[in-house]
């Protein structure tokens, strides 16, 4: 039978000669009413998500002030809860130089622009078969990616010029991604993924055409992520599989050409952090030669506050590219 240790004779060392992790100094301060946004920020603790934030919010303004690129992949949740605005004011101020993507963020933001609403009822459309099929988003869509190809462009700036041009007038226009990619010149590109979307259950879909497209976008935003070497960044924002893989191909592309990417950094902003986006974007293109962080929160409360804390440091608005 075993017997229990004995505690006498245990060696000991004083508290004030032990290196700890957590330092007082690094707590939250309380917030005071009527104080400035920028006092609320620096009273965030420093540990862990809260010194995170700030890191990820320097690695953004670093790249500004090198001219790197500042490429936000962005998954269609994101525009369904309402960010567009948000992200917009960050491309005006050469806060985001290029975004990306996947074929249903398409579908958000042509039908935001279009009717001011977006995200239908999927379980009672599936009941009837009517899911999916709205005639202007199938329709215009489709004829977009047709006419853009025809013209050279991919899927994201095929869309953007489309809204950006549609008589009659959008009505929303003002909340589209694409359509403010387009009118600043903001290099937007879509991925697709044939099946994904609803706009490929039309007759008007030319599968030829958004192929094309789709692949054109794939070596633009190959081109972005190209130029990230000496302070660039890649954010990864609610997309768990298609735009991390897209970006493990992208940079594995770059490399092959020649094109040194070394000192950059990736994050992955979600709710909840999953595989592709935490080995394709924050572990392995980074691996010896930049940083990669992560941090977890619903999109609607996480993107303004980086978005605001960007905002507190550049001033005044101004597209600096």
């Amino acid at each position: 039978m075993s017997r229990p240790l004995s505690l006498d004779g245990i060696s000991t060392y004083p508290l004030a000669s032990r290196k700890s992790r957590v330092s007082r100094a690094a707590f939250a301060r309380p917030h005071r009413r009527g104080a400035a946004f920028a006092s609320f920020l620096d009273g965030l603790p420093r540990i862990l998500a809260g010194q995170t934030l700030r890191a990820v919010r320097d690695e953004i303004l670093r790249a500004r002030a090198r001219r790197r690129p500042v490429i936000w992949g962005l998954g269609a949740h994101v525009i369904k809860v309402g960010l567009s605005p948000v992200v917009i004011d960050l491309m005006e101020r050469g806060l985001a130089t290029a975004i990306a993507l996947n074929g249903a963020g398409v579908v958000h933001d042509f039908e935001l622009a279009v009717a001011g609403r977006t995200s239908e009822d999927v379980e009672a459309g599936l009941v009837t078969g009517s899911f999916g099929m709205a005639r202007e988003t199938g329709e215009e869509v489709n004829r977009a990616i047709v006419e853009g190809d025809r013209d050279g462009l991919g899927v994201g700036a095929a869309v953007g010029r489309h809204l950006a041009t549609r008589r009659p007038r959008a009505r929303h226009l003002d909340t589209s991604l694409l359509a403010a990619a387009w009118r600043l010149g903001v290099p937007a590109t879509v991925h697709v993924a044939i099946g994904t979307d609803i706009v490929h259950l039309h007759p008007s879909c030319d599968p030829a055409a958004v192929g094309r497209a789709t692949h054109l976008d794939f070596r633009t935003f190959a081109g972005e992520v190209a130029r990230l070497g000496g302070g660039g960044v890649y954010l990864n924002v609610g997309s768990a599989v298609v735009l991390p893989e897209v970006f493990l191909k992208a940079v594995t592309l770059a490399r092959n050409l020649g094109h040194r990417l070394s000192d950059f950094a990736t994050a992955n902003l979600d709710f909840l952090q999953s595989y592709r986006p935490a080995v394709n974007v924050v572990e392995r293109p980074v691996k010896g030669s930049g940083r990669g962080y992560r941090l977890t929160g619903h999109h609607e409360i996480l993107v303004p506050l980086l978005a605001a804390a960007l905002v507190e440091r550049t001033g005044g608005r101004g597209r600096h590219r």
